[in-house]
């Protein structure tokens, strides 16, 4: 049984997303006998979104170009793997991962959720696991009744995984930096698709996040900067 959304998915705001449903249907070209429906798949991910964005971004649109460059081509990759395999569902199994840095209010996070909120209406079966880092590392401290290798494998093994604030606990421990290596190696050997953002500049990602997972970004990564004032104390202006 799906969840229960914390919104009505027919009443989703989803004027912003519709210019890439259209790309999505350029992209399909097939006839309309072809098992694959995205309406269906469409809504299904509708509701994910909804139960996914935290109602402060519930309205977020990725509108940065290299964002959604991304997007299509996790989107075009999922179609042809779709073809290729003949599968009912185009569904993201592997791809490119994002990197975006930046100063504290920027969007980084605003980018991130509008990322997945466009991708809910793609019609292409993408599985989003969100998390910040300061999340991540208490929710994978050893602790009593809960088995936290399962916990590290629903993040490592997610289809597309988001992990806001990477490096914003400041100085490494031994813990962060075990949990830093192992979720980002995993990932980085599997080719799966891993949206990180950070504040820490290009040139102290060794010293806050470890040099052997600073090395796996920059190969596996896509490095993008977003300046610009601070979006939260404007809204607050």
């Amino acid at each position: 049984m799906e969840p229960t959304p914390l919104i009505n998915p027919d009443q989703y705001n989803l004027a912003p997303l519709l210019a890439a449903q259209n790309r999505t249907i350029e992209w399909l070209n097939t006839d309309d006998g072809d098992p694959f429906s995205l309406p269906n798949v469409a809504r299904r991910n509708i509701i994910q979104a909804a139960n996914t964005v935290p109602l402060r971004y519930q309205a977020a649109t990725a509108d940065h170009p290299a964002i959604r460059q991304w997007i299509n081509t996790l989107v075009a990759g999922a179609f042809a793997a779709q073809k290729e395999r003949r599968s009912p569902v185009a569904s993201v199994r592997s791809g490119p991962s994002l990197l975006l840095l930046g100063p504290v209010g920027v969007g980084k996070t605003y980018q991130s959720y509008g990322a997945l909120r466009e991708m809910a209406v793609t019609g292409v079966a993408a599985k989003w696991t969100v998390v910040t880092a300061a999340d991540l590392y208490a929710q994978l401290q050893p602790r009593y009744g809960v088995d936290s290798e399962t916990e590290f494998q629903r993040y490592a093994k997610a289809s597309i995984l988001l992990i806001d604030d990477l490096g914003a606990g400041g100085k490494l421990s031994e813990h962060t930096e075990t949990v830093n290596f192992r979720l980002i190696n995993y990932r980085y050997d599997h080719q799966l698709p891993t949206l990180i953002t950070s504040n820490v500049l290009p040139k102290e990602l060794g010293a806050r996040m470890g040099d052997r997972v600073a090395s796996r970004l920059v190969e596996m990564c896509d490095r993008i900067t977003i300046t610009g004032p601070d979006r939260r104390r404007e809204v607050a202006a």
